[in-house]
């Protein structure tokens, strides 16, 4: 039976951040498990991060009508915040079978993003993968559908522009600075956090002629290792009230569940800066700058949703080759389609049988060819023989899917793994589709891999 995609979610289009940092999942490994346990549901991996919350699940069959499975997932994702799910539904959305899969699609190519083209959502993606194969809810449909994100990601960035010179949150939020400021020379910009978003960020500043970089993180070996990349100086997390004095910039970018900076510790500061303008870019979800801080005077408070401005001037040039990155969406939507069509015996076995015959009339033609000659009786007996050697050769393997494929629940796996052995689909996953966290990271697993034992 054909399975069931679902893919739930909300993004800074359909979420203020009030919204987006109450539903993010801070817990996403309990999520992902106690999903499986909770809702009628095989496969699940989630992403969470400053913009989405993106929620995968997959079902063996359909469980009553096609919206059980859905409204199950949406409750237990309030509950698991702690939250109304009444509030959360109207921001919402919910994609099903194909439209789940475009979908994730559009968001791994980055089409979907506040910043079209920019490359941190697919880093982002690989991450939750990553962890979900890790606990084992990620499976044979989530392995697929995330390596041919990978693969159509790759493409969107090889034959289109949409990433040409493109722009991410961070740089978004140097551009708000360069706005308010005009000049950022001679300014002293401070950083808290050390993360990827930083580290753009530091590069953007840098670029830019800011004199002065601060960087504060909790983890101080990580503050001084990008200090040292970018000239700057590495603050320990303990004394960042004591150094914000120093700063006429600050782009905070944590995961702290709490605010880090209030409205009380910014008044002494303006007091030792003598009201000199103070310029906060909060780009963190759950936010790290209390919203009562843009009470005060001289002090100018951005978060995550004011950036959009900056963000719209850069999506006019790239209309044009969104287009076409959709194009290839739709057409690798449609090959997603047919795999998922060949996840039952029938055509596997069709397949398996006709990549085998194929393989020998092109050996036999090749071996006439060297023979020279022939009559049309021994060409005819060799073509019976080669046919005949391949359906014995695979009359063991076809026996052994058919007796696994009885089995409840190992279907997918075996026919899965079946198409991959034998590269019935002509495809194979792009190198990158492998990295995770980092450049020195492990490969990430086979698609046709038993992620819960560990058997190939």
């Amino acid at each position: 039976m054909r399975p069931k995609i679902y893919l739930l979610g909300l993004n800074h289009r359909t979420a203020g951040v009030e919204v987006r940092e109450k539903f993010a999942l801070t817990n996403i490994e309990g999520f992902e498990q106690g999903l499986l346990k909770a809702c009628p549901v095989s496969e699940a991996m989630a992403l969470s991060t400053c913009n989405r919350v993106e929620i995968l699940a997959v079902c063996g069959h359909d469980p009553g009508g096609g919206q059980d499975a859905a409204e199950d997932v949406l409750m237990y994702w309030a509950r698991a915040c702690n939250g109304d799910p009444e509030a959360l539904r109207p921001h919402v959305y919910a994609h099903q079978d194909l439209d789940a899969v475009k979908h994730l699609f559009c968001v791994a190519a980055s089409l979907d993003s506040m910043v079209m083209g920019e490359p941190q959502i697919l880093g982002q993606l690989k991450d939750s993968y990553r962890s979900a194969v890790d606990r084992g809810t990620a499976r044979v449909i989530v392995n697929r559908l995330l390596h041919k994100s990978f693969s159509v990601a790759k493409r969107v960035r090889s034959e289109t522009q949409v990433a040409a010179s493109a722009v991410s949150i961070s740089y978004a939020a140097v551009e708000l600075a360069r706005k308010i400021f005009g000049d950022l020379s001679g300014r002293t910009a401070m950083l808290i956090g050390a993360g990827e978003m930083a580290e753009l960020a530091a590069t953007h500043l840098m670029g830019h002629g800011t004199e002065k970089l601060l960087i504060v993180n909790r983890t101080l070996s990580r503050a001084r290792e990008l200090a040292k990349a970018m000239r700057g100086r590495a603050l320990p997390f303990e004394e960042l009230t004591l150094h914000l004095a120093e700063a006429d910039i600050v782009i905070s970018s944590t995961g702290s569940p709490t605010a880090i900076i209030r409205a009380r510790d910014i008044k002494s500061v303006l007091r030792t800066r003598k009201n000199r303008p103070m310029f906060f870019i909060d780009i963190a979800v759950p936010r790290d700058i209390d919203p009562d801080v843009n009470s005060l005077d001289n002090v100018y408070l951005y978060d995550i949703d004011d950036l959009k401005e900056v963000v719209d001037e850069n999506l006019a040039q790239r209309q044009e080759e969104a287009v076409k990155a959709r194009a290839i969406v739709e057409a690798e939507t449609r090959s997603f389609d047919a795999w998922l069509r060949s996840l039952s015996l029938g055509p596997t076995i069709t397949d398996l049988l006709g990549r085998g015959d194929e393989l020998a009339r092109k050996e036999l033609a090749r071996t006439l060819r060297r023979l020279g000659p022939v009559d049309e009786d021994t060409r005819r007996a060799l073509e019976i023989l080669v046919l005949s050697l391949n359906r014995k050769l695979l009359h063991e393997p076809i026996a052994f899917l058919k007796r696994r494929t009885r089995e409840e629940g190992s279907a997918r796996k075996f026919i899965g793994l079946a198409r991959r052995m034998f590269n019935l689909d002509d495809e194979n996953a792009p190198s990158e589709a492998h990295q995770g966290r980092g450049k020195d990271s492990a490969e990430a697993p086979d698609p046709g891999r038993d992620e819960k034992t560990g058997e190939d």
